[in-house]
């Protein structure tokens, strides 16, 4: 799985242009990667055209396309990607209720590091995730992980936190996704 590349990020025009194909691709691939788990939390594995979306779209509301901006958010959004063995995601805690929510994410402080991707044999791998996403009272709703699988995908991902306990069986599309992205990380 390669990293995105400054030179493969459009001119805003030419975005424009291709931003409806393009669109459906990546709801597409983001469609065979997101998982939920129990009530709340999404995975969304990503891979570097669902981060090349991102920084065009990033770029595009940003209506900016200097040289060093463009550099900036691929540098940025690259940190999305896991590296060789790894397969990295985007965790969404989805509450709407506004007060539930600032409730559950004060109660979960701890939830980075009861998330797992689950393996073939049964071991659990636990995420590397960005602890300035975590602060003294809440954790942040979106985190950013990557999982060190190895050199094949899991095969289930969830959550042993208590009261947010969660495990969800990957489905064959998903799993052949992120099969391919460990490949091509192989490479």
């Amino acid at each position: 799985m390669g990293r995105v590349r400054v030179e493969e990020i459009l001119p805003l025009a030419a975005y424009e242009e291709r931003r409806p194909v393009l669109q459906q691709r990546v709801f597409f691939e983001k469609q065979r990667r997101r998982v939920h788990a129990g009530e709340y939390l999404t995975f969304l594995f990503e891979n570097a055209e669902t981060v090349r979306y991102q920084v065009q779209e990033m770029l595009r509301i940003e209506r900016r396309s200097a040289p060093a901006d463009v550099a900036h958010e691929v540098e940025t959004y690259n940190e999305l990607i896991g590296g060789p063995g790894e397969l990295g995601c985007t965790l969404l805690i989805e509450i709407d209720d506004a007060a539930q929510r600032a409730v559950k994410l004060r109660a979960w402080l701890h939830l980075p590091e009861h998330l797992f991707a689950e393996l073939a044999d049964g071991r659990r791998v636990r995420p590397h995730f960005d602890t300035r996403q975590v602060g003294d009272e809440r954790v942040s709703s979106v985190h950013y992980l990557r999982f060190p699988v190895g050199p094949k995908a899991p095969v289930a991902v969830g959550c042993d936190l208590a009261g947010c306990e969660a495990r969800v069986l990957l489905g064959p599309d998903t799993r052949a996704a992120l099969q391919a992205d460990l490949d091509a990380a192989a490479r």
